[in-house]
């Protein structure tokens, strides 16, 4: 091995320990960005390493596309909000399968031409297309999901699953054909071909409450293919970065499973929820239930002078940009002596740790963001929870009615509080489409209208008692 060598694959394992590291800092909000921070660095080793490995003759291109690459990133995340976060890294994902899936095809038509595939190679080069094709097309019904361009809810039709079982069949028939007996560029382009429209038809039937499940497992799948990926290109830090990713987000996959109580394969093929309600919408749930409601006055009085207060944070937060409104009125009480605590639900907004994200971004102390686990224990002796658009994730019907789609999944206990206010623009029905048995409860009161405008406007009552 000469000196070039050497310092390559001395590089690769420095890239290797630092992803590593990385991963393990994302596993907390306190130390995320240091592990974000490592993980580009771990990147940046490993591109440059790998141009000096395949000795490139020509940077012009590679340059080229590094450049445009780079302005893509750094405007990306100077320009799209905090809100937009989930869509963003929906693309992402369906930005890394899809380059996966490229340089399969690539390699697999130059190794085709030039001298019989082993079947190894074959197979590789197939999961490669086949889990990076599926990824991008997949992902990219999220984002139009995620954005408002397709329905939020489940898309079915009649022998929609015959179809893709059918669709399943044929790429594992032809795969066996690629492999093992004619090596046709023809039918590789064909299995990839049903890859692509295969990401549609698994995706589209996905409703949005099961979001944050879907972006972690196609943020498994990019890491997958591009694992597969560095096999058929021959690249070490390729195969552990991609492994790294693929193994992360299974795992985060099944805690959103768990969260939520239900099999990947029920949120898969469950066609679960009903998506997005129109936006001020004033159709009730409820029927004939009542509520009670709290006026401005009302609300501050309650929130403002209460020894402890749990936030509860939803999609409805995200949706109205309400983070850095909740951060004042959590710096306002905090003055004046009460206990603020935030309470995260693993599923709570549109992807795995939604809720963090926009906190962090306010500038929320990650001192006061708790768990499930941890925060649930804590509301038998709260004085009053404040609820910001939350909605599934409290709903009492997930302990009690068997007959609720939601039945079993764990949620945040505010029922138990002293006092509950909700801040919802109407009693209208969340993502998993069934009605809130919370806004019924005699100790809850309905706060109507939009996150962000009734924070502001209970922080400015509290400033005047």
């Amino acid at each position: 091995m000469d000196a070039l060598s050497t310092v390559i694959a001395l590089a690769y394992l420095l890239a290797a320990v630092l992803f590593i590291l990385g991963l393990r800092y994302l596993s907390s909000p306190a130390t995320a960005r240091r592990g974000n921070l490592l993980a580009a660095i771990a990147m940046l080793i490993a591109i440059l390493m790998t141009l000096l490995d395949r000795q490139i003759i020509d940077f012009k291109w590679i340059a080229i596309a590094m450049i445009i690459g780079t302005l893509i990133g750094v405007f990306s995340a100077r320009l799209v909000k905090m809100t937009a976060m989930p869509q963003m890294v929906g693309l992402f994902n369906g930005l890394g399968g899809g380059a996966s899936a490229l340089v399969a095809f690539v390699e697999f038509n130059h190794q085709s031409r030039v001298a019989a595939m082993p079947v190894d190679l074959a197979i590789t080069t197939l999961l490669s297309v086949f889990i990076g094709a599926l990824t991008f097309t997949g992902s990219m019904v999220a984002f139009g999901k995620l954005q408002g361009m397709i329905s939020g809810s489940p898309i079915t039709f009649k022998l929609q699953k015959p179809v893709n079982a059918a669709m399943m069949l044929a790429v594992v028939i032809l795969s066996i054909i690629v492999a093992g007996f004619q090596p046709s560029v023809l039918l590789f382009s064909i299995v990839t071909l049903i890859a692509l429209i295969l990401g549609v038809m698994l995706v589209i039937p996905i409703g949005g409450a099961d979001m944050p499940v879907v972006i972690s497992l196609l943020n498994s799948f990019s890491g997958l293919a591009a694992c597969a990926t560095g096999f058929v290109v021959q690249n070490d830090i390729l195969i552990i970065a991609g492994a790294l990713v693929g193994a992360a987000g299974l795992i985060l996959t099944e805690i959103m499973c768990k969260a939520m109580n239900r099999s990947l394969s029920n949120v898969l093929f469950g066609a679960f929820g009903t998506g997005d309600q129109a936006a001020g919408a004033t159709t009730t749930a409820g029927g004939d239930k009542s509520v009670k409601s709290v006026d401005n006055e009302e609300a501050a009085m309650i929130v403002g002078y209460a020894q402890s207060v749990v936030v509860v944070p939803g999609f409805g937060m995200a949706a109205a940009m309400a983070q850095h409104a909740v951060r004042e009125l959590s710096e306002l009480l905090i003055k004046r002596g009460v206990e603020v605590k935030f309470a995260i639900h693993p599923v709570a907004g549109r992807m795995p740790g939604h809720m963090n994200v926009l906190l962090a971004e306010a500038n929320v102390p990650y001192n006061l963001l708790f768990d499930m686990d941890d925060i649930n224990p804590e509301f038998p002796h709260t004085d009053v929870v404040l609820v910001i658009g939350a909605n599934d994730v409290i709903n009492p019907a997930a302990r009690t009615d068997t007959s609720s789609p939601i039945y079993g999944m764990p949620i945040l206990d505010v029922d138990k509080a002293r006092h509950i206010i909700i801040i919802k623009r109407s009693l209208n029905v969340g993502f998993a489409g069934v009605d809130n048995e919370l806004f019924y409860n005699p100790k809850a009161m309905m706060y109507f209208g939009s996150a962000k405008e009734k924070v502001q406007e209970l922080v400015a009552e509290i400033k005047k008692l």
